[in-house]
């Protein structure tokens, strides 16, 4: 069974957890995940954020590729407006060395106003600022000379993987898709609508049609011995983060998988955010002709315990059933 985590830092008041306990629980968590052979590792970034998401992925990621070997990194999204780019290429070229090849990256033109007004950027911008990032980008990661403003720049050092880090482009408009076709390595929409848009432009480009969208629903899972008193303990948590991506999305209608929700079991109705016991997410699981999870175990705050108790429950309670449907030893 494949699995992957993600993280965004919140950590609100009701926490009760340190910044810094949150940061290091994280990084074991990385280690813990590239030893059981987690594929993928994503962390985000937002800023001015009252619970303090991320506003440093890059950091971040360096942190956790020096305690891992093979797992794979995933900035998903880098708001590129608020970088300088030929800065956040020589940044993004020190983790590729760091981590050995293994981070790519989600390019977004940002969508919270609070965040533009924190660095005095012009929202009417987004789009110039991000594609003159990812031409930046693309063209310092090759290694040699390029036009940038006008002169002629070369970033040193080389990256560690060729081409450098795979610059993909995010966003929940049609603009936004078709603009990935034309500039960057692929696209990952907000929501699966604007899938087409993307496919109908890079098949207009002369390009192979890429196929359906490789993006489902957007759901969160959490595992416990007794779901009911997991789920009165995590709700209040899933709750802050889905009403805090709402409240940004709202702001201008940006098309995106948060709705606001009155309180713990409204949000429970809508099946977005759960909590199941191993033995009734492994049989799920089994269903699936190619099991994956990915677990966001700090969720919206969650504390550290219930977060490695989650996880926990997943190494020894869901990863050795399927190791012994292959016939093979336990994890």
């Amino acid at each position: 069974m494949k699995f992957a985590l993600r993280f965004d830092f919140r950590n609100p008041d009701l926490s009760g957890t340190t910044m810094a306990d949150r940061y290091a629980a994280a990084v074991d968590m990385a280690a813990w995940a590239d030893r059981l052979g987690c594929t993928r590792i994503t962390v985000s970034e937002h800023h001015g954020s009252p619970d303090g998401y991320l506003p440093s992925p890059i950091p971040m990621l360096a942190a956790m590729a020096a305690r891992t070997t093979d797992v794979r990194f995933l900035i998903a999204a880098l708001i590129v407006p608020f970088h300088d780019p030929l800065r956040l290429a020589e940044d993004l070229i020190v983790l590729d060395n760091l981590s050995r090849g293994r981070v790519d990256l989600i390019a977004a033109g940002g969508y919270v106003r609070e965040e533009f007004a924190l660095f005095d950027v012009p929202m009417g911008e987004r789009a110039a600022r991000v594609t003159e990032a990812v031409r930046t980008l693309k063209a310092a990661f090759t290694g040699e000379p390029f036009d940038y403003r006008g002169r002629t720049v070369r970033l040193t050092p080389a990256p560690y993987r060729p081409g450098g880090p795979g610059v993909l482009l995010g966003g929940s408009s049609e603009p936004a898709a078709r603009r990935a076709a034309r500039i960057a390595d692929g696209f990952v929409p907000s929501v699966p609508e604007v899938w087409e848009f993307y496919r109908d432009e890079v098949q207009r480009l002369g390009r192979p049609d890429p196929g359906p969208s490789p993006v489902g629903e957007n759901r969160v899972v959490a595992l416990a011995e007794d779901p009911e008193k997991g789920w009165e303990q995590m709700a209040r948590f899933f709750l802050h983060e889905t009403n805090a991506y709402g409240a940004w999305q709202a702001q201008d209608g940006v098309a995106g998988p948060y709705r606001t929700v009155a309180d713990a079991e409204a949000l429970r109705a809508t099946g977005r955010y759960r909590v199941l016991t191993p033995e009734q997410f492994v049989t799920e699981q089994q269903e699936s002709a190619s099991p994956f999870v990915q677990f966001h175990p700090l969720c919206g705050g969650m504390p550290i315990e219930s977060a490695w108790s989650s996880l926990r429950l997943f190494e020894h309670e869901v990863l050795p059933a399927f190791a012994a449907d292959r016939g093979g030893p336990h994890v």
